[in-house]
């Protein structure tokens, strides 16, 4: 663990710096390629400086999500709504089951909402008992099992302030904040995104969102979604990769796939086709005496909480009921799987 002997401080000449140690001097490069914290002379910032580095600072990879509109609110997403007028959370009165209200003071699991996105601006909202929010005639309640035209919420955001949102509810009205601590989807006002807007909420978006294949598809939607999973499919891995393995002495590779794969080409939504497409491929290239160990990573339901199980929302449903189904699977990739079996296992 890090403490005053392994902390170190950057001084900086644009992107020149220089490391000062723990004991006051600062690191230097050695002729005989060592580091040493021993360098107590100043400094012109020369290029015969053993002290003097030049620092990149390298970005993120591009990421297959970047693309996404409102790419930060994706299907997972943990949500809180701060009410700027009433000064308090958002919360569904006891993890759901009952009406929502505005006077929590500070927020924790029954003032966070998980995100179903529909599209880029309209989300169902999921509270903690796994129940969903809904309208019934101006009241707002968390009472729903399962979300539909009643459970759509458009999310607003202040062009000027991204944080800031309004909630237009089903019919049209915005949610607002009462001062009796109430909400009511009744404000038809336009905003100036004052905080004294009964109808403004100040959002905090909790942790991180799984990124998912679910994710990615129902972000970006069918049609671009498509065409985004296509082109990764066909550069991440590629035939040379396999024949690059098999020259350095690899012979087995491990492929997890999803449950959708025996849909394919035309999975259930929000899933594209082209999967099966892809694990084609990989057994083509496996001539290169490679093996092929097939995992069903993401079965039906999602065993697993993760987004490579294949969740929505990081719930975890696989149980009895998806057995049939997923033994289904199996029997799909078994019958669809070309060669002699001895080639290739079950994960």
């Amino acid at each position: 663990m890090p403490g005053p002997s392994e902390t170190f401080k950057l001084v900086r000449n644009k992107n020149m710096m220089r490391i000062k140690a723990p004991n006051g001097s600062f690191v230097q490069a050695n002729k005989d390629g060592s580091l040493t914290a021993n360098f107590g002379e100043s400094t012109t910032w020369g290029d015969d400086d053993p002290s003097v580095f030049a620092v990149t600072i390298v970005k993120g990879l591009p990421s297959l999500f970047d693309g996404i509109p409102n790419k930060d609110l994706l299907d997972s997403t943990r949500v809180q709504f701060k009410s700027m007028a009433q000064k308090g959370f958002l919360a569904a009165e006891n993890g759901g089951g009952g009406a929502l209200v505005v006077n929590r003071p500070s927020a924790s699991d029954w003032e966070t909402f998980k995100l179903w996105r529909i599209d880029e601006n309209t989300f169902n909202f999921k509270v903690f008992s796994n129940q969903f929010v809904t309208v019934a005639g101006v009241n707002v309640v968390a009472t729903a099992s399962m979300p539909g035209q009643s459970e759509t919420f458009q999310l607003v955001r202040n062009d000027a302030d991204n944080n800031k949102m309004r909630i237009r509810a089903p019919n049209g009205s915005f949610l607002q904040a009462n001062k009796d601590g109430s909400v009511t989807a009744d404000f038809v006002k336009s905003t100036k995104w004052g905080d004294d807007d009964p109808s403004v909420f100040a959002v905090t978006i909790v942790g991180q969102a799984l990124q998912g294949e679910y994710q990615i598809c129902n972000g970006y939607g069918k049609d671009t979604a498509t065409q985004v999973m296509n082109d990764h499919r066909s550069t991440y891995i590629v035939e040379r990769d396999f024949a690059f393995m098999a020259a350095n002495g690899l012979n087995a590779v491990r492929i997890p796939v999803g449950w959708w794969i025996a849909s394919d080409p035309n999975p259930p939504a929000p899933f594209v086709g082209g999967s099966l497409q892809a694990l084609d491929n990989a057994f083509t290239w496996a001539e290169h005496n490679i093996g092929m160990i097939i995992d069903l990573h993401a079965a039906p339901g999602a065993q697993n909480p993760w987004e490579h199980g294949g969740s929505r929302d990081g719930s975890q449903t696989w149980g009895d009921s998806n057995i049939v189904e997923t033994v289904q699977v199996i029997d799909f990739l078994a019958a669809s799987m070309p060669g002699d079996q001895a080639s290739w296992r079950w994960s």
